[in-house]
């Protein structure tokens, strides 16, 4: 049985906008960037109970990253605050597409040789993250917390489905055998609120079902609407507030309606800070509504964390034979290097279509229906290395709520079969956590195919995703 005790609370932030142009992550064709938009960031939480008991809590204005980036970081830590423990470090992203990587870029292109390289943005981002945790626990200090639910329309599902049974990620909804969106929407924000000892608000979680993603198709390095948020929050409770932005099971969503179309704002700057004041205003709306008695001076606290060993997702035989049989028609209607070629002047004269928004490059494309049939193929041959997916799961408790974490673009449906057995008040389902492991579909988007639910999108399907879904809730049951 957990006992209440009293938590420390520690903030930190630091920033980690590139210097000079980048290459902005997240597209199948090279973006250079060409300005800066607003500031990239890193949000990082501390939290100490009484007992021992611990987490870091990172939230970094990143399209991604890999395992091993947040292991480097955790070396990285482990040298300058030992007291940290490396394990107890949760990590993700807000998932723009308007930040560099910090993995090797797309293999069909190459690099602008006057932007950053992504192995030296990395080494400068784990060294930021890292004194921002050592920050973040030499700032740590008795603290009180509250947590909130509260509604704002940010995401929609981005997967439109046609008679004949396929589907089509950002696909054209005027069409006359349109049938309707694939799945669900949710526009519950997750909030949980930190005050200090003379409850004094000190910063917020924000936890909810879109990636800050409007300005993908743009040009500038940009926070999108999260950052925008941030900035609204600091102005309304000082410069020290801080606003850690997490995802949710969002694989399916977008910041955009697809049926209500005519709005090319939301895949513009002014999208981001529509969203932005959106997010912001809620945020303070729960604020304001906040009884004395929902700020909690002692709280229980437990740190779970392990790996967990999901199938990886493999194609049949004859699946395999009918992408190879697919490839070669393709190279021989038009090789790879002429395709993509053919692929980036498409998207150069859809830019420039007056009025048009994006998305300006197109999933079906022949270059890209190459690449979807090498993928069938590659994961064949790699299927003994690709049998299994392991991944690192975190779950913690904080009173009466729960967060879980995984790596995925995580289609709704888990999370919020997740949040509806959960017996926390409010669950926290945090996707692009500790890794990157591509998308992981419903079983209805794996039929539909389409971006998003083809084997080139992700390393685990829907039968992972079940179990996901299963052992995330044995480990929050556990710690209540």
């Amino acid at each position: 049985m957990l006992k209440k005790e009293t938590i420390k609370i520690g903030w930190a932030e630091t920033d980690i906008t590139p210097r000079g142009k980048c290459e902005l992550a997240g597209q199948y064709y090279q973006r250079v960037s060409r300005g800066i938009h607003s500031p990239l960031s890193a949000i990082v939480l501390a939290l100490k109970s009484e007992s021992g008991e611990q987490a870091v809590m990172i939230s970094v204005d990143l399209v991604g990253f890999p395992i091993e980036f947040l292991n480097r970081l955790r070396e990285t830590v482990r040298r300058l605050e030992p007291e940290v423990i490396p394990e107890k470090i949760i990590m993700n992203a807000i998932h723009t597409h308007n930040a560099p990587a910090v993995y090797t870029g797309r293999e069909w292109w190459e690099p602008d040789p006057g932007a950053v390289k992504p192995e030296d943005y990395r080494e400068i981002v784990i060294e930021r993250l890292a004194r921002a945790v050592q920050a973040a626990w030499k700032n740590l200090a008795p603290g009180m917390t509250a947590s909130a639910c509260v509604p704002a329309v940010l995401g929609h599902c981005r997967r439109a489905v046609y008679a004949g049974g396929h589907a089509e990620m950002y696909g054209d909804t005027s069409r006359a055998d349109f049938e309707g969106m694939e799945g669900n929407e949710d526009s519950g924000v997750e909030l949980l609120f930190t005050y200090d000892a003379a409850k004094k608000p000190t910063g917020v979680i924000l936890n909810a079902a879109c990636p800050s993603q409007v300005m993908e198709a743009t040009y500038m390095v940009s926070s999108d609407f999260a950052g925008e948020c941030r900035q609204l929050l600091k102005k309304r409770f000082g410069k020290k507030f801080h606003a850690l932005y997490q995802v949710s099971s969002a694989g399916d969503q977008s910041p955009r309606d697809l049926v209500r179309n005519r709005n090319a704002d939301f895949w513009s700057a002014r999208g981001a800070a529509v969203l932005g004041e959106r997010l912001a205003g809620a945020v303070i709306s729960a604020a304001n509504t906040l009884t004395a008695d929902a700020v909690q001076a002692r709280i229980e606290m437990a740190h779970k964390v392990r790996n967990l060993v999901l199938p990886g997702r493999l194609p049949g035989k004859s699946e395999k034979d009918a992408a190879e049989k697919e490839m070669r028609r393709l190279e021989a209607k038009m090789p790879s290097r002429e395709a993509y070629a053919d692929f980036t002047a498409e998207v150069k004269r859809n830019e420039k279509i007056p009025n048009r928004s994006g998305p300006y490059d197109s999933k079906l494309h022949h270059f890209v229906l190459i690449r979807n049939a090498e993928a069938v193929f590659k994961r064949w041959n790699e299927r003994k290395t690709a049998e299994k997916y392991e991944m690192e799961l975190h779950v913690l408790r904080l009173g009466a709520i729960a967060f879980c974490t995984n790596p995925f673009e995580l289609f709704l449906d888990y999370g919020q079969r997740i949040k509806a057995r959960s017996p926390a008040a409010r669950t926290f389902v945090t996707q692009l956590a500790c890794g990157t492991g591509g998308y992981l579909p419903s079983p209805a988007a794996e039929r539909r195919g389409g971006y998003g639910g083809l084997i080139i999108n992700g390393k685990v399907g829907a039968p992972g995703g079940k179990i996901l879904v299963e052992e995330t809730l044995k480990d929050i049951c556990a710690l209540f």
